[in-house]
């Protein structure tokens, strides 16, 4: 499980670590639509809710499927323009010229990759030019929702009008707040660029890669990175670079994209509040599945009160000495319970503070 890179042949050089204010926009949509994932920006969230006008409120909801849901590759354009080393723009405007770039193909399969399903990151032919594609995207967009049917077919009827409509809506977010979030958001984005590009420079790709998360990882054997997701996809960065875009909006989001053809991106959110490392998806699926079976959930009653021996716990439950070991066994396995000794005898305890960030670890695991 995870997404994995094939970065086998990638040069150095081809390795950028950028902002991208069009990024940031997206991420910006997303904690206003689904302000429930990022409750450190409720306040920045709030004050821009308040002061938003309502007709831009109203236009944010015609094509909100592209970020509140999750995080359309529109908002790194830059990826899919042709030769697969482009980096983001400056500023905003320079990032929508690259958004200009796109095929109308590709900005079609883009935006309705939520919306459709649509294949990703495998090589097949889009609803523009294959009608049963079309067909299904329509019956698809039909059943999530009437706005999203009407985007879905002004889209497929007229994709320059689309995307006439998605710049002038974007321009007119920054405009109306972005602009001003960005003036901030922009140095600290910046700083974590310069700190990751020098330990590129300094220190090689696992350093770097092991700042961005620890759910990253690089195989400099098998020329591969790994990202410990609950998805699954594959890229190559090929005769292409690879991109690592900080973000200060997108905590707890790790996001890759791996789109077919495109350059691969890693979207990352720098300065995450994380006190400690996240367990990997497989440790949490470990510890939920540990803590799943009703007379490891009995024995957890006692061992968040106190240590017990082994013993002690086959009478408290009517058991053998040998069940009870195996259920130990799992919890410890899972990392749930701490053991240590006392004389002659073995005392097991549930580790509280691992089990009270179960559903936080969750949350994040899920939100990765």
């Amino acid at each position: 499980m995870g997404v994995h890179i094939d970065i086998t042949g990638l040069r150095p050089e081809r390795i950028a670590v950028v902002i991208s204010p069009l990024a940031e926009l997206g991420m910006a949509l997303h904690a206003l639509s689904e302000p429930a994932h990022h409750p450190g920006l409720q306040a920045w969230v709030t004050a821009v809710t308040a002061r938003l006008d309502p007709h831009l409120a109203d236009r944010m909801c015609e094509a909100d499927f592209l970020w509140r849901t999750t995080f359309s590759d529109l908002f790194l354009a830059c990826a899919g323009v042709p030769g697969r080393t482009a980096l983001p723009g400056g500023t905003l405007a320079e990032e929508l010229d690259l958004l200009d770039k796109l095929s109308d193909e590709q900005f079609v399969d883009g935006a309705l990759e939520f919306t459709c399903a649509l294949p990703y990151d495998v090589p097949g032919r889009g609803p523009l030019s294959d009608e049963g594609l079309r067909r299904r995207s329509l019956e698809l967009a039909a059943a999530r929702g009437p706005r999203q049917l009407l985007f879905t077919e002004r889209l497929l009827a007229d994709p320059p009008r689309t995307r006439a409509w998605l710049r002038q809506f974007l321009q007119d977010c920054d405009e109306a707040f972005f602009a001003e979030a960005w003036s901030r958001l922009r140095h600290q984005l910046a700083a974590d660029a310069r700190l990751k590009t020098d330990l590129l420079r300094h220190k090689g790709l696992s350093e770097a890669l092991a700042s961005v998360s620890s759910a990253v990882t690089l195989d400099e054997a098998a020329g591969r990175i790994t990202v410990d997701k609950l998805g699954e996809g594959r890229t190559a960065t090929g005769d292409g670079g690879l991109l690592l875009v900080p973000t200060s909006l997108g905590w707890p989001h790790l996001m890759v994209l791996h789109r077919h053809g495109w350059q691969p991106v890693l979207h990352y959110p720098a300065g995450s509040p994380e006190l400690a490392a996240p367990p990997t998806v497989g440790q949490l699926a470990l510890r939920m599945t540990a803590l799943s079976h009703p007379v490891r959930m009995r024995m957890c009653r006692n061992l968040a009160r106190s240590a017990y021996t082994t013993s002690e716990l086959a009478q408290a439950h009517g058991m053998t000495a040998p069940e009870i070991s195996r259920h130990l066994g799992v919890l410890k396995k899972a990392g749930l319970i701490t053991t240590r000794r006392r004389g002659r005898y073995v005392l097991h305890q549930l580790d509280v503070t691992v089990v009270a960030r179960l559903g936080s670890d969750f949350l994040e695991g899920i939100l990765r």
